[in-house]
Formats: C-alpha cells, sequence, structure tokens
C-alpha cells in the first residue's frame, strides 16, 4: 500500500502547505513548564504576537519518572496540549528527544534509566535502545493521530537534540527515524545543532532536515547551514532571544531592540523560525537542571529566559518588538494585547512545626552508596557513620554532589558545596558523623548527564577512611508537605527559623489569582501552596520571588507550606505584586 504524501513537506526552496510555500514562525512553550489551566491563555498570547506554531519538546522523565509508571494525564497531558494548538489555528512541531537538554533536570532522561552502568546512553546500544523503543511508542501514540494530515495540528517531528555535539552514532539515529516512520509519522523530520561544521556532520543523517540553533550574527550561521543543507527551507529552530539563570549569578536578559534586529535579518533572509523561548515558564518542584563546563551550577526554579512572554504571562517591550518585526513579514492578528495585573499584596506570619524532615531507613552499608543506587529522583539522602577517634581532624569527600551539611555528635559544622568545589573542612572532636547531602539539580548537557549523585569518591578523616558501617535514610521531598500540614504549629522564636524546619500558614484571596513569593528573608528550602510543589528557593539568588499559578488557588482559604533547610530570618510570607527575578544583565 502506498502511503499519501504529507500535506507539509520539503520543497526545493521552501516548507509546502497543500503544495504552497509556507514560512514557519513559531515560538517554543514547554507544556510541562506551564499549568495545564494556563496553557490555552499563553497560546493565544503567542498568536497575537503573529505566531503560526508552536514547538514543545517532550521530557521523557516528566512522563515516566519510576520506570513501567507512564502517565500522560493532567500536567502531562501532550495530547491536550497539542489539541488546544490546533484549536487555536496554530501548528506544532513536537521535539521528543529522547534526550532534550532544555535546562531541564537529567537533559529530561529518566534517573532510573541513566543509572544503569553497563548503558551507554544516546547510542545504538541494544539496553538503551529498547527503553527508548517504548519511550518513542508512548509519545508517537499521541501525536500520531494529531499530524497535519489528520486534521491535527503536527507539521514537524524532530530527531534526538544537538546530537551533533554529543555524538556521531549514524546506526542510533537510523534507529530512531525507524521508529519514528514504522509508528505512523508522516510529517518531515528535523534535526538541530549549532551551525558549526563538525556539529551538523555529526548529527546529519539522510531524510532529517538540518537546522540551526543560534541567536546573533544571522547571516554567518545562515550561510553555514546552508553549505550543510543545500536544498529546501532554511531555518533556526532555536532563535535564542534571552538566556537561562544560574543559582549564584545574575539574572539574564538581553536588549530587546538588538533582538528584534537579529529576528528581522532572520526573517528578511526568507528563513523559518522557532524562537527560543517565546514563553518561558516555570521548572516547577524538583525539574530545574544544571551545567557543569568545569564548574557545576544548578538552574533557578524560574524559567522566564528573559522570553517576550513572562513567567507570570504578561507581555513585553520584547514582545511588542518582535510583533512589529514579523508584521513586516507575515500577517498578525489584530486584536489588543492583555494588560499586566499587579497580584494581591499581602503578608502573613508563618508557624513553625519544628524538624519537617521524614526518614526511610535504607539500611547499612560498608561505604557510602550513591543516591541513584537508592533508587529514582532521590535528592536527599542522610549519612551517618562512627568518627574513628575522638578527637578534632580534617574531613575530605572525593566530591559532594551536590550539597551537604556536616554534623557531628548533633551539632552543624559546616558546608560543603560542589559549586565552589569545597570537598574538606575542619571538624571537631566527636563520636557521630553526619552528612545531609541535597542534589540541587542534575547536568543537563554534554557527558556529564545521567553522573551519580551523593557522596563520590569516599569519606575520610586526616587520611584514613571511615570504614563504616554508614546508615542511610532517604527523605521523599515532595511528601514532606503532607508532614508539615498535618503537624500544629507554633510562631517561631524571634520570627526566625533554624533549618531543618517546617513553616506554614493559612491565607484568604477574594478570588484565585496569580501570586508572587517574595523568598529574601528566607534561606533554601521547598514551597507548597495548597499542596501543589512550586520548586526551591535559594538565599543564593539571582532569583527573589517565586511564581504561582492562580489555578492552584483557590477564592477563600489557601495554604502555604515553607520547608527550610538552612536558616531563615524573616518567617513571613510576603506576596508582592510584581515578580523580582534578580539583578539584570545583558
Amino acid at each position: 500500500m502506498t502511503t499519501a504524501p504529507s500535506r507539509f513537506q520539503i520543497g526545493e526552496t521552501d516548507f509546502l502547505l497543500d503544495g504552497q510555500p509556507h514560512r514557519i514562525i513559531s515560538g517554543a512553550m514547554h507544556y510541562a513548564r506551564v499549568h495545564p489551566d494556563q496553557w490555552r491563555d499563553r497560546i493565544r498570547t503567542a498568536k497575537l504576537m503573529g505566531l503560526n506554531a508552536i514547538e514543545t519538546y517532550v521530557m521523557w522523565n516528566f512522563h515516566e519518572p519510576v520506570r513501567g509508571q507512564w502517565d500522560a494525564t493532567g500536567p502531562r497531558d501532550l495530547g491536550r496540549f497539542l489539541d488546544i494548538i490546533a484549536d487555536e489555528g496554530l501548528h506544532a512541531i513536537v521535539r521528543p528527544g529522547p534526550y532534550v537538554c532544555a535546562e531541564w533536570h537529567n537533559g529530561g532522561l529518566p534517573t532510573w534509566l541513566t543509572s544503569d552502568p553497563q548503558m551507554t546512553l544516546r547510542s545504538s546500544d541494544p539496553r538503551y535502545l529498547e527503553t527508548v523503543t517504548t519511550f518513542l511508542h508512548r509519545v508517537n501514540e499521541i501525536v500520531v493521530p494529531r499530524q497535519i494530515d489528520t486534521g491535527g495540528s503536527v507539521i514537524l517531528v524532530q530527531i534526538e537534540n544537538e546530537y551533533g555535539a554529543y555524538g556521531s552514532d549514524k546506526a542510533y539515529l537510523a534507529e530512531l527515524i525507524r521508529l519514528t516512520r514504522d509508528a505512523g509519522i508522516t510529517v518531515p523530520l528535523t534535526q538541530v545543532d549549532q551551525p558549526i561544521p563538525h556539529m551538523l556532520e555529526n548529527g546529519a543523517y539522510e531524510g532529517l532536515h538540518k537546522t540551526g540553533s543560534f541567536g546573533s550574527r544571522i547571516a554567518e550561521r545562515l550561510a553555514t547551514l546552508r553549505e550543510h543543507q543545500p536544498t529546501g527551507p532554511l531555518m533556526c529552530m532555536e532563535f535564542w532571544c534571552g538566556w537561562f539563570d544560574h543559582w549564584g549569578e545574575k539574572h539574564h536578559t538581553t536588549v530587546y531592540a538588538d533582538a528584534a534586529r537579529d529576528l528581522d535579518e532572520l526573517l528578511a533572509a526568507g528563513a523559518s523560525v522557532n524562537i527560543y523561548m517565546v514563553h518561558g515558564g516555570t521548572n516547577f518542584a524538583l525539574t530545574a537542571g544544571a551545567n557543569d563546563s568545569g564548574r557545576y551550577l544548578p538552574m533557578v526554579t524560574s524559567y522566564d529566559y528573559d522570553s517576550p512572554i513572562t513567567e507570570s504571562g504578561d507581555v513585553t517591550d520584547k514582545f511588542r518588538a518582535f510583533r512589529e518585526v514579523i508584521a513586516r513579514h507575515a500577517p498578525v492578528p489584530d486584536g489588543p494585547l492583555p494588560t499586566p495585573v499587579d497580584a494581591p499584596v499581602f503578608e502573613v506570619a508563618l508557624g513553625s512545626v519544628g524538624d519537617p524532615l521524614v526518614y526511610e531507613d535504607r539500611g547499612e552499608f560498608p561505604t557510602p552508596p550513591t543516591m541513584d543506587e537508592l533508587g529514582a529522583d532521590v535528592v536527599l539522602v542522610e549519612y551517618t557513620a562512627e568518627l574513628p577517634a575522638d578527637r578534632p581532624g580534617v574531613l575530605e569527600v572525593g566530591e559532594v554532589r551536590d550539597r551537604a551539611w556536616v554534623h557531628v555528635d548533633g551539632r552543624p559544622v559546616g558546608i560543603l558545596q560542589r559549586t565552589t568545589n569545597d570537598h574538606a573542612l575542619t571538624i571537631p572532636a566527636g563520636a557521630a558523623l553526619r552528612l545531609l547531602v541535597e542534589e540541587t539539580g542534575r547536568v543537563n548537557y554534554d557527558t556529564k548527564i545521567g553522573e551519580p549523585k551523593g557522596l563520590i569518591g569516599g569519606v575520610h578523616v586526616d587520611g584514613a577512611e571511615i570504614a563504616g558501617p554508614w546508615r542511610v535514610r532517604t527523605i521523599d521531598v515532595p511528601s514532606l508537605v503532607h508532614k508539615v500540614m498535618d503537624a500544629a504549629a507554633e510562631p517561631p522564636a524571634h520570627g526566625r527559623a533554624a533549618g531543618p524546619a517546617g513553616l506554614k500558614a493559612a491565607f484568604d484571596l477574594d478570588a484565585p489569582a496569580d501570586l508572587f513569593i517574595d523568598t529574601a528573608g528566607w534561606g533554601k528550602g521547598f514551597v507548597w501552596i495548597n499542596g501543589f510543589f512550586l520548586g526551591r528557593y535559594w538565599r543564593r539568588g539571582p532569583q527573589r520571588t517565586l511564581f504561582v499559578p492562580a489555578p492552584v488557588t483557590r477564592a477563600g482559604a489557601n495554604d502555604i507550606v515553607v520547608v527550610e533547610l538552612e536558616a531563615m530570618t524573616d518567617a513571613t510570607a510576603r506576596f508582592l505584586a510584581r515578580p523580582d527575578l534578580g539583578h539584570e544583565v545583558e
């Protein structure tokens, strides 16, 4: 049986929609980073900028954090997201990886997958391909019936992601293509890499249309891309119009006029574009990733990205400038733009419930096990052992991944943190050593994807390894909200709280509303609103507020829960009118 050609094709010089030249003007928006009840609002706002498509990654670990427990409902309902895009008259581009990068935890790969030491990631290793096959089958069950050829929105599907920067296993790419086509994907397949010759060559395969990722030097990058993609349309699959933030760095912004000028040059050259990001959203819960190019740097909770549409859905000067540029090259819808609305401003004192940490005893080990050896998505572990001698000494750890609070006989003596390459400190005399270790974000790029977390390389005092046994207990961070909510609270002494501490408060709203929680007087920890896990806060900054989506609030009584791991100098929940993502740097 002959398969009918797709309504959307790649021609000699252009994308073709029903045989006619078509330019894609798309924007990236990840459904995993937006509350599902706000998907339609964000898509409609993006359409007002002049976009005709929305692009999204599919984060494998978002759908299958535990092997075999696939979830495509609620905030994970990719099908509904694609249907809304179609309802709004836009096309969709789907990038299912299986690796996505995206400043997302572990680059989207589940920790139960990457903890297998016998597996070669992102390769034709049969062990890896076996799991990838199942993942792609599940994704394609959602995408296939939503292609443009069956009345849906999907016009392009990407194979892998920036693969030429990582490897060149052609057998791997061939198998991903085969799995995708055999599943019934009929629309064109693409690949993306930075327009650097060796990357474009490594990631290339027959049947994949090459696209580029860049945000400046437009003519030069398009020329390089054309050298490696001699025919068909040129496309910048990631037009970087902003940037992400790490904890401890400045908040990044770009000059919107410069970004608009680059976008104009790109469109004037006849290229198609996917603006990365048109709306960034939020790394809710524990989904933020990290980078390590010689120094480990975890991502903040906000993924605002200095996008044209802010984390809370407001339009910006960049939005208006981009809209003016797009209007020179394509139709832009009429209609008023949404007006920013200040969030409710109020404050409420937090009550303390004491130490909120609930431990699961994992037994004794001769040496400290990694978090990966203890299970999928373990992020907080307590390691305890007897000290070899009751005298002061120098404690050394091969490597801490990523932050360890050190105690001797129950007294805090210091912190070891990966971001500053700490691996040693002086400890006082004592009998019992305790290290509480937090994983603060898994690397999402390059060869350190899937690296083990916890205590790595042994623990020594004055050069002698602690022989053990090590008693190990894990803490299920997402479940801590229930412990705090169920406990009785009292006012914290002097309005301050020494961690670990659980804190909570109730507050009333006249109606559901977006909120911005001020974290400036807090140390390091986690926040929930009405049981919804907002994510991490950290005094290190630059982010000083956490965004609360209106759909997680309600008219009447609401609850806030905070788990503070260090020290809170102001045990108050303050809600601000506008976000504060930190000092801006262009």
